[in-house]
């Protein structure tokens, strides 16, 4: 399962983090975001160790979704050293965001 990033632990867990981290900001509501779950979820297993891998519900946490001027949802970011190094909107195959992680490792 795909960590939950809220208020509470953004600033620790993907800001501070020394590990790249790919945020998923979606809300229960979104078909589109639902069917990127699964792909989330995969995801964060296969990046057990090397990299993050979470989620901001974008209602629960209105704040951080203002932060990163998230205007439609899913909106898909990837953190490094607490910098945004790519972002992707809508729906996207595992493999572009494996690519992104990948490279964010460098």
């Amino acid at each position: 399962m795909a960590k939950e990033f809220n208020e509470a632990n953004f600033e620790t867990e993907v800001l501070q983090s020394t590990e790249p981290v790919l945020v998923d900001f979606w809300a229960p509501w979104c078909g589109p975001c639902r069917q990127l779950a699964p792909v989330i979820d995969q995801l964060s297993q296969e990046y057990e160790s090397g990299a993050k891998v979470g989620k901001v519900d974008t209602d629960q946490n209105p704040s951080l979704a203002r932060k990163y001027g998230i205007q439609s949802i899913p909106t898909v970011m990837i953190f490094k050293d607490g910098e945004v190094v790519s972002q992707f909107m809508g729906v996207q195959p595992k493999s572009k965001l494996q690519e992104a992680i990948d490279s964010a490792k460098g």
